[in-house]
């Protein structure tokens, strides 16, 4: 087993590139016409709903699903061929760890089989599961396994890394530590890839956050531009004696509406006239705030309009 890995020799201006690509199971169409690249040292977040697509386009860009039409490229090669040559890291959340060894055979294991392999013992201690070395794989908690996995995507030198929900399960001082790791494999100039629910480590981690619904790809950009897309601004304030709620559903561009806590908190997709039907109405609001949606309220109203769309 060789002590260091070796660095690329080649960059490529597409580390992953899908041209057109569908999949369908059934009369369920999983993926619709996906074109995207991505690029070296991107993080890229992967969003959407259960059912959008997520699981299917990771499958696909691993070459465990062939797609219906169109083709997934990954350095100029197919899937296998980059996997096989150890350009590429995977973290799923499919199929089990083996079982009746100990985490740090199992970690010695992988990195023995990798074109690229680094030191176990670094390996292990990068994910944090040095502690951990003598345990039986399958005596782990949830959050412990996860770091396996991640120990185990990250065995060698490898070109994208490609995570699926990789900090289920672990706790906030885990997920702090494996995110500080994933900084510092995208300023090395790898790729990171990752699928997650937690909306708000795509706001804080990636590059760029790509937006899937139904398998077609919504929306791609860095979190501020999608949260432009959104269109929506959130406006919150307080008003003195009762609120009649059904006053404020028909002030102008309102989107959604929830009164408590002593204040309103409106969604708006225009901000300026809603606040200007506010005093209209003879509302005097105290402590007015106007605030771009987060990521997660843009997520949302995103998808909800392609669902009143799509209906």
């Amino acid at each position: 087993m060789t002590t260091t890995a070796a660095a690329p020799t080649a960059t490529e201006a597409a580390v992953v590139s899908f041209a057109q690509v569908s999949k369908a199971y059934g009369d369920v169409r999983a993926v619709t016409g996906l074109t995207l690249d991505l690029h070296p040292g991107e993080t890229v977040a992967l969003l959407g709903p259960n059912g959008a697509g997520k699981s299917s386009t990771l499958d696909l860009l691993l070459g465990l699903r062939t797609p219906d039409t169109g083709s997934v490229r990954l350095f100029g090669t197919t899937p296998q061929a980059a996997i096989a040559a150890g350009r590429v890291g995977a973290m799923l959340q499919s199929g089990g760890l083996m079982e009746n060894v100990t985490v740090q055979e199992l970690v010695g294991l992988v990195c023995a089989m990798h074109p690229r392999p680094y030191p176990r013992d670094e390996v292990m201690a990068r994910a944090g599961i040095d502690r951990i070395a003598g345990r039986m794989v399958d005596k782990l908690s949830g959050g412990q396994e996860q770091r396996v996995r991640f120990a185990l995507a990250t065995a060698g030198a490898n070109d994208l890394i490609v995570l699926d929900e990789p900090t289920t399960g672990m706790d906030v001082t885990a997920r702090q530590a494996f995110w500080a790791t994933m900084r510092e494999q995208a300023e090395q100039g790898r790729t990171v890839l990752f699928a997650t629910h937690y909306l708000e480590e795509a706001d804080a981690i990636a590059d760029r956050v790509l937006v899937l619904h139904k398998g077609r790809l919504l929306a791609d950009g860095t979190a501020a531009e999608i949260k432009a897309k959104a269109g929506a601004r959130h406006i919150s304030f307080a008003l003195d004696g009762p609120v009649d709620a059904s006053v404020l559903r028909a002030l102008p561009s309102l989107s959604t509406l929830d009164i408590g806590g002593g204040r309103v908190r409106i969604q708006s997709h225009d901000a300026d006239a809603t606040v200007h039907a506010l005093y209209g109405l003879g509302l005097y609001p105290r402590e007015i705030e106007v605030s771009g949606l987060g990521l997660e309220q843009a997520f949302v109203a995103i998808t909800e309009a392609e669902e009143a769309r799509t209906a």
